[in-house]
């Protein structure tokens, strides 16, 4: 077998194994919150994957703080962004929601990615991405009223469905501007910063939330639930992630995301006892079918 052809063939294994560790954030956002209160379970995973990752990037950072004291300030706001609010609503959101529920609303960030896009970058609307756009936002709203036009009538929604709306349009803006900030850091590096800033933001809120709403308590549960999420949705994913990028590229590595949701209800039916209603069903129907319209034209312009 060539070299090209072996390095599709792991890639692609890799595409379906990612999400495994992705999607596994979930999981956290289920189990973990019983035991951690979920802003202190956010800030205590990204301070453990920050202080795990530093000791391998730490002469790097040293020799090119000019240019980490330069891009403090955009750090800080893929920190806030990516390991914030993206860390901090979905464990939130677990306590009110489902897996399957968190799963579906999470993967409309691309098209969150396309509106902001569009809006603040010029890339161009086009009608697949707008009937796209339609398909998708469309199948969100029948999740999150549950098929119920009267839950949107009165607008009920469960509030852990609309914190997971938050997460997703957080992650749309890390991405962005994680492509288009240019930096003069490696990955990891860079990675690691973000990490920390991450933490940094939600050291506030944790001890906010210890004080006035729920303390810690320390336990081989709670020890096990932060260790697990710094290690498997944290390090674990990000490495297979830059791995898969590098054997098929990166459009191909966002079906990663759609995977997630496959493998996120899958969780829930195995560990949580969750059902799939009728719901679920086409309102993952209408997503998908409104990312197939997104990535039709896309490959057109490829």
């Amino acid at each position: 077998m060539r070299k090209r052809e072996q390095s599709l063939l792991l890639g692609y294994s890799l595409l379906f194994i990612q999400p495994i560790f992705m999607a596994s954030n979930l999981i956290v956002a289920r189990g973990g919150v019983q035991f951690v209160p979920p802003i202190s379970l956010a800030f205590m995973r990204w301070a453990l994957v920050f202080l795990i990752i530093l000791p391998f990037v730490y002469l790097k950072i040293k020799k090119n703080f000019k240019f980490v004291k330069k891009e403090s300030k955009k750090l800080f706001f893929l920190g806030l962004m990516g390991c914030g609010v993206c860390g901090a609503f979905p464990f939130i959101a677990g306590l009110t929601t489902t897996i399957t529920n968190m799963g579906i609303i999470y993967s409309t960030s691309p098209i969150f990615i396309l509106i902001i896009s569009s809006l603040f970058f010029s890339e161009k609307m086009n009608i697949y991405k707008f009937i796209g756009l339609i398909l998708c936002l469309g199948g969100v709203l029948a999740i999150i009223i549950k098929g119920d036009i009267n839950l949107l009538l009165s607008m009920k929604f469960t509030s852990g469905d609309l914190w997971m709306l938050g997460a997703a349009i957080g992650w749309a803006l890390y991405s962005i501007y994680l492509l288009n900030w240019r930096s003069k850091l490696d990955t990891w590096t860079r990675f690691t910063l973000i990490a920390f800033f991450g933490a940094l933001t939600l050291l506030p809120f944790s001890i906010y939330e210890n004080i006035y709403m729920s303390k810690i308590t320390f336990t081989p549960m709670m020890l096990f639930w932060v260790i697990f999420a710094a290690l498997s949705p944290g390090i674990a994913a990000f490495i297979l992630y830059g791995k898969v990028q590098s054997y098929l590229g990166a459009s191909i590595t966002g079906f990663t995301l759609y995977l997630f949701t496959v493998y996120g209800a899958i969780y829930g039916i195995l560990l949580f006892g969750e059902t799939l209603d009728f719901y679920h069903y086409y309102g993952a129907a209408f997503v998908f079918l409104g990312v197939y319209f997104v990535r039709k034209r896309l490959k057109k312009n490829v």
